[in-house]
């Protein structure tokens, strides 16, 4: 799996890091955004909406010449794939998703995250993406098969015509999980904590369903705290970045 970081894009409205190999070589629209300045975009914290909503209103802003809406969900740690087949006009939020699929472009898709491994997915000839958010117990519930098979089902791709990027979430030094969650991963048996790479679990598992372009960012959410939230990190007080993936309109 080869390294790929993101870029950080130097913009007073809306701090981003942005997957510009994607930009450059698909003319795809795919990033994060940035903890700057306490950019915090979590609709369900403990913050004032008013002041959330006002940092969602940049976000739209920053798209608005691309994109007509963005597409985001109320995320529960599962494996259930919303199918966009037409634009949202601004901001729709929907339930209990974790991951967003559409093949039209204009549509921006968005999961939250601050230390969960945003998974951006792209079936280059169709131009359609999918955008899922895998923390471990997404994992466990096969977010990725169901992503994939998604993808494939939507578009008649085969696996090795899907590209995936594995996105900014906290690496494998910074992660310690209990035996109970490597061995509900699949893992051996462990006789105390051990240090996860979701990361690298997941590249693993595309690898095995077929993929054969996967890389992985080299920006993690904990060590680079002064970049992004980590709830770990926090102890459970970091707001979130809106990871985003989409086909600007022609």
């Amino acid at each position: 799996m080869a390294l790929l970081s993101e870029s950080f894009l130097d913009d007073r409205m809306l701090p981003r890091y942005e997957l510009t190999d994607w930009s450059r070589r698909y003319g795809i629209v795919a990033g994060v955004t940035a903890a700057t300045h306490g950019f915090d975009l979590n609709l369900w914290g403990s913050e004032t909406g008013a002041m959330v909503m006002k940092r969602w209103a940049t976000l739209e802003d920053a798209f608005r010449d691309q994109f007509s809406g963005i597409v985001i969900s109320r995320q529960v740690h599962g494996r259930q794939i919303g199918i966009h087949t037409g634009r949202p006009g601004g901001l729709r939020i929907l339930q209990e998703l974790d991951g967003h699929l559409t093949a039209i472009p204009g549509t921006l898709l968005a999961v939250a995250v601050a230390d969960c491994i945003p998974i951006y997915l792209l079936h280059p000839a169709s131009n359609s993406v999918a955008l899922l958010h895998a923390g471990w117990r997404g994992v466990v519930a096969g977010i990725l098969e169901a992503g994939i098979s998604a993808l494939v089902e939507c578009t008649g791709a085969s696996a090795p015509e899907i590209v995936m990027h594995c996105g900014v979430g906290i690496c494998g030094d910074c992660y310690e999980v209990g035996p109970e969650v490597m061995e509900s991963l699949g893992g051996a048996p462990a006789a105390g904590n051990v240090n996860l790479d979701l990361r690298i679990l997941l590249a693993l598992r595309a690898h095995e369903l077929g993929l054969l372009r996967c890389t992985q960012s080299t920006w993690c959410s904990a060590h680079d705290g002064d970049k992004f939230f980590s709830h770990r990190q926090s102890r459970g007080k970091a707001g979130r970045m809106i990871a985003y993936l989409g086909k600007p309109m022609t």
